[in-house]
């Protein structure tokens, strides 16, 4: 009889393992690794939700970062499944590297600059024409860096058209305190009150910043618009998800998440 009853435990012992091991194979996750401006965190940790939402078993990792140092990642041989830089350089950039699917590359989304202060304004900066105030203290991210280099071409635009003096760019250049290696560690120094005015993105301008921040708004005519290219790695390790998920940012509703953080659609 207990010879019988072992029997009986050892065949449901071993029932019962089969069905965890069934269950864990069911369960398992497929990792999408996404390297991804540092501009896009609030907007694609969103998409990324909703895409997981609606594809279970998918787990969307991502990689957060200046775009400059994500192709130098890439060029070193970090797994990736998807490239999502600031502008086109960076990416034809990583292109050049081999590892990224020109093919693939798409356009999803547009950005434009504004300028940023603290809250309190000590400085008084109340006017794109403030920058060039002496003393003022400015951060901007460095010009490896997109934005940095958009705000660059925002300060040339802004000499090329007079407005605010010949030597307004100069001038703003020679009051610039540090170079960022990323646009959210230049939202960083502003709301800390490390500085009196920086250049970002518009989607950086969350309700949060907003709330330690005041913002002078760029006129288009002196704007630079920054459009976002994304694209599959040649040998992504998930690519039959990597190509949905892309496909998901492009559609209606990535596209209302991303305008919902501050980006301009495509054109």
């Amino acid at each position: 009889m207990c010879h019988r009853i072992l029997l009986i435990c050892c065949a449901f012992a071993v029932s019962l393992s089969f069905q965890f091991v069934t269950a864990a194979q069911t369960a398992k996750t497929t990792d999408v690794t996404v390297f991804a401006a540092a501009s896009l965190n609030e907007a694609f940790s969103a998409i990324a939700q909703e895409f997981e939402h609606a594809n279970p078993g998918t787990k969307i990792v991502f990689n957060f970062a200046g775009s400059q140092q994500l192709v130098q990642q890439i060029a070193q041989g970090a797994p990736v499944d998807i490239l999502a830089s600031a502008n086109m350089k960076q990416m034809l950039g990583a292109v050049k590297t081999g590892r990224i699917d020109s093919a693939s590359i798409a356009i999803f989304t547009r950005n434009k600059l504004v300028v940023v202060c603290p809250k309190e304004n000590a400085a008084g900066v109340l006017s794109l024409q403030d920058l060039s105030k002496p003393h003022l203290k400015i951060v901007l991210a460095d010009k490896a860096v997109p934005v940095g280099q958009y705000a660059l071409d925002f300060l040339a635009k802004c000499d090329q058209r007079g407005s605010f003096g010949a030597s307004f760019g100069q001038e703003v250049l020679g009051n610039v305190v540090s170079y960022e290696e990323n646009v959210k560690a230049v939202v960083s120094k502003i709301v800390l009150g490390e500085a009196d005015a920086g250049i970002v993105y518009a989607s950086d301008i969350s309700k949060n910043v907003l709330e330690r921040a005041g913002v002078i708004e760029i006129p288009d005519s002196l704007n630079v618009i920054a459009d976002y290219p994304a694209a599959v790695a040649r040998e992504a390790p998930s690519r039959a998800i990597a190509e949905k998920f892309l496909k998901y940012i492009l559609s209606d509703e990535g596209q209302r998440i991303l305008t919902r953080f501050g980006f301009i659609p495509p054109k």
